[in-house]
């Protein structure tokens, strides 16, 4: 069985959210920008007026490496996609890339991508498959 992050009292919205089939980030209402992981204060001004906003679920991919050694929970799945993806609000966060081949051709840079959720023991974790399906 694949691992589940467990939600914790800061993390709870966003855990809230992809139940709901929603990507929340948080934004800062002093200086407006968006911001990943999930924390109190800005890491930007340091502001404390952050607000949980629900995001596009569109992104780019930024980076990524295949994982070719399986980890926990994992065996049926190497090789596999550890990536960074772009979202369109402009915050990077780390995710896997699924419903195409994981390899180096099927994965350019900058690729779209959109948001997909996978249920994992209580909780639903985000993953990024192709905008445009299976490449």
């Amino acid at each position: 069985m694949k691992p589940a992050p467990k939600p914790t009292p800061e993390t709870q919205p966003f855990w809230d959210g992809t139940a709901a089939g929603e990507l929340r980030i948080q934004r800062c209402r002093a200086c407006e920008r968006h911001y990943f992981y999930p924390r109190p204060n800005c890491p930007r001004c340091g502001g404390d007026q952050v607000e949980w906003v629900r995001a596009s679920g569109r992104a780019t991919l930024y980076s990524y490496v295949i994982n070719h050694r399986p980890a926990p929970g994992f065996a049926d799945e190497a090789p596999y996609a550890i990536a960074v993806v772009e979202l369109e609000e402009g915050v990077r966060m780390m995710t896997n890339i699924v419903g195409v081949e994981n390899v180096p051709d099927k994965l350019p840079l900058d690729m779209e991508l959109r948001v997909v959720f996978e249920q994992r023991g209580d909780v639903h974790v985000p993953l990024f498959e192709p905008a445009g399906g299976a490449r």
